[in-house]
Formats: structure tokens, sequence, C-alpha cells
């Protein structure tokens, strides 16, 4: 089953906090993402552009433009766990 997203913000230093459908809460460090895939290197270089992030309508992905997304699965399995 795809995790579906049900909120999602970016904040500094390049992290999203996303919540899912079924109440789990990370945060996603894209950082490791800038680091090592070549077009994620635009989040850091056009300014605001991170700030930018949405949700596709299927809310299984996010994305800052048409060459920059991150499948909800990903952000669920690597993201860092959060407890309220």
């Amino acid at each position: 089953m795809i995790p579906r997203i049900k909120n999602l913000s970016p904040t500094e230093g390049f992290k999203l906090i996303v919540e899912f459908d079924d109440g789990v809460k990370v945060v996603y460090d894209v950082e490791d993402d800038i680091k090592t895939l070549p077009a994620f290197g635009d989040l850091k270089s056009i300014a605001g552009l991170f700030q930018q992030v949405r949700l596709d309508k299927s809310r299984s992905c996010v994305f800052w433009n048409d060459t920059i997304d991150l499948a909800s699965d990903t952000i669920y399995t690597f993201g860092e766990r959060q407890t309220n």
C-alpha cells in the first residue's frame, strides 16, 4: 500500500515535516538528496525553491518542479519518525 501524505511543511535546513494518513509523522532530510542527486542541487542554488514544495493530486509524491520530486514511500521509509 502506498502511504498517502496528509500534511507537508518545509523547514529550515532543507527538511520536510510530513504527516501521513495513518498518523505517522516524519522529518525527512532532503540535504542528503541534494548532495547525491544532481537535479536536487537547484533546491540550494535557486533562492526560495525549497519552500515551494507541493503535493501531487494522488498525495503520493512531493515535488518542486518537473525534475525534482520525492515519492511518499521514500519519505515514509527513510524519514526520522516523530513521537508526540
